[in-house]
């Protein structure tokens, strides 16, 4: 029944698009008010959150998420996770408890409709520009000191081999928790990569799981000394742990 997928899931993609697209175009007027200025910030966090449970649930996928870390209203966290779909964007918006501030790639603002507020909301980042990195490490760093969280997939993208479980990680998260002395917290997210691929003709309704890992402190970390040794080390917890749930 091979040829079902092929006349399904191109209307499964439709629906999807067409699930990201409706509720930012009814709350057009609303959301372009709250992105005129940061102070507004929270507020429009919260419709974030509100959008991302109209996809989730819209594409048939219910979300299992087993708090292990229980973050505390407030404080500013630094949220890492393994990057495999556009539904993590969703999955996180649903799994965080205070406001944070997505750091992506500038790919995604060209996005007709979700474009226009991710480049308004987001810090992006052209990976292929040292420049554009540089700013993002300024962004972020006056973002943290309004008391907003940052998210970083820490892999750099998604890795063009879908049977890498989890790829090496880049530095910016390590470095930034650490020069704004921020807790982290890990993620793993199990069954996002078979829900929504970026593989066109896969993908299902079904579970999408997530773990929050402990909260891990960076106070009294060096750069020097301690950024490789605290990336490699929140890499092996996220690593283990996906390939026991795989």
């Amino acid at each position: 029944m091979k040829w079902m997928r092929f006349i399904l899931m191109p209307l499964y993609r439709i629906w999807f698009y067409f699930l990201l697209g409706a509720p930012i175009i009814l709350l057009f007027p609303v959301l372009l008010v709250l992105t005129i200025s940061e102070k507004t910030y929270a507020q429009f966090f919260r419709v974030a959150q509100l959008w991302a449970v109209i996809v989730i649930y819209g594409m048939f996928w219910w979300p299992v998420i087993d708090r292990g870390a229980q973050m505390k209203k407030g404080v500013s966290y630094m949220l890492v996770a393994n990057h495999t779909s556009m539904t993590d964007i969703m999955l996180m918006l649903m799994v965080a408890r205070n406001p944070f501030v997505f750091v992506g790639k500038a790919e995604l603002a060209k996005i007709p409709i979700f474009g226009f507020f991710y480049k308004r909301t987001c810090i992006l980042v052209d990976r292929k520009d040292a420049n554009s990195r540089l700013a993002v490490f300024k962004s972020a760093s006056a973002r943290l000191a309004s008391g907003v969280g940052i998210c970083i997939f820490p892999e750099g993208g998604v890795p063009v081999d879908r049977s890498i479980v989890l790829d090496n990680f880049k530095d910016g998260a390590f470095r930034l928790a650490i020069e704004h002395q921020i807790p982290v917290v890990p993620m793993s997210f199990y069954d996002n990569k078979k829900r929504f691929p970026f593989s066109f003709f896969h993908g299902s309704p079904g579970i999408m799981r997530v773990k929050t890992h402990e909260i891990l402190e960076t106070k009294g970390m060096q750069l020097s000394g301690d950024k490789v040794r605290f990336r490699e080390s929140v890499r092996a917890i996220m690593l283990n742990d996906l390939l026991k749930n795989k």
